[in-house]
């Protein structure tokens, strides 16, 4: 349990350091705060990947999104949603990702990899209906990656 708890917490880390170096991205939508963010997966400790079943790679990519219901007086609540994504590059190829939910604790998270090649830019496409919304969400997210 303390190893969960403890891969739990680097994992959420290295999220949380990879989302300052690289410009937080957010999405206000229907009382909701949609929070999203992709990162390269060789940045992530062999640990952490493994944990996750993520390949860890300088040709991957990590798209992390969680979805936060507003709650006056508190940071929010996280929440479920139907979340859908894809990539698209400049000359328009398309990549779906499948994402899986992480279910920690209070966290509430969605991830999935996908792969990446050096000086590229992609738009992610989000859909999210979260829990307890009927509406759908419509969110992008443009990165750029290189490969040392």
């Amino acid at each position: 349990m303390l190893a969960q708890k403890i891969r739990v917490a680097t994992f959420l880390t290295l999220l949380l350091l990879a989302t300052a170096t690289m410009a937080e991205n957010s999405t206000q939508f229907n009382g909701f705060t949609i929070h999203h963010n992709a990162i390269p997966t060789a940045i992530l400790t062999p640990d952490v990947a493994s944990s996750y079943k993520i390949t860890r790679s300088k040709y991957r990519g990590l798209l992390n999104i969680s979805v936060i219901k507003d709650v006056p007086g508190t940071t929010g609540q996280p929440v479920s949603a139907n979340v859908s994504a894809y990539a698209i590059n400049l000359i328009g190829r398309r990549h779906h990702i499948d994402l899986k939910q992480i279910q920690e604790g209070n966290a509430i998270y969605y991830i999935g990899d996908f792969p990446i090649v050096d000086g590229e830019m992609l738009t992610f496409v989000l859909e999210i209906t979260p829990e307890g919304s009927e509406r759908a969400a419509k969110a992008t997210l443009k990165q750029e990656f290189y490969i040392d």
